[in-house]
């Protein structure tokens, strides 16, 4: 799996604006800073955001971002498909969509299971795990097998 630096810079930058919630909103300027993610690029990002309905900007004196959804109604993954797309892609065609001759069609398969699996951890995981540091049971599980923190 390919964590892009446009998904770890927006993951980063919602940290920060679900820590602040119901305080005021935070400038684009104020959270680059914080997390050190050039300006124009984490504009670029939070505008991405906005269409797709994560985050909202109030405008004028005191203006800045805020989340458009509760912390809790925000996963992992619904930021990783609103920068990057699907979660898994084949050639950029979701696995699903992918034609395989018979002799390579098994790899479907594995490109499916291998989306459910990410789909387990990146869907149950959201913005509240993150701004509280609390990770969902199954990520503290496989984030705690001494397997998973060797590079392969």
């Amino acid at each position: 799996m390919h964590v892009s630096a446009k998904t770890d810079y927006a993951l980063r930058a919602l940290i920060e604006i679900a820590r602040a919630e119901g305080a005021a909103p935070l400038t684009a300027e104020a959270v680059g800073r914080e997390q050190e993610i050039p300006r124009q690029y984490l504009q670029a990002i939070l505008a991405g955001l906005r269409r797709a309905g994560i985050v909202r900007s109030q405008r004028g004196q005191g203006g800045g971002w805020l989340l458009a959804k509760e912390p809790q109604a925000v996963s992992v993954a619904d930021v990783m498909r609103a920068v990057d797309g699907p979660l898994v892609s084949v050639h950029g065609v979701r696995p699903e969509s992918v034609t395989y001759l018979p002799e390579a069609r098994v790899l479907q398969s594995v490109w499916i299971a291998a989306r459910g699996a990410l789909r387990g951890v990146l869907e149950s995981t959201t913005l509240e795990h993150l701004a509280t540091g609390t990770l969902p049971p199954v990520v503290e599980e496989h984030s705690n097998d001494d397997d998973a923190w060797q590079p392969r």
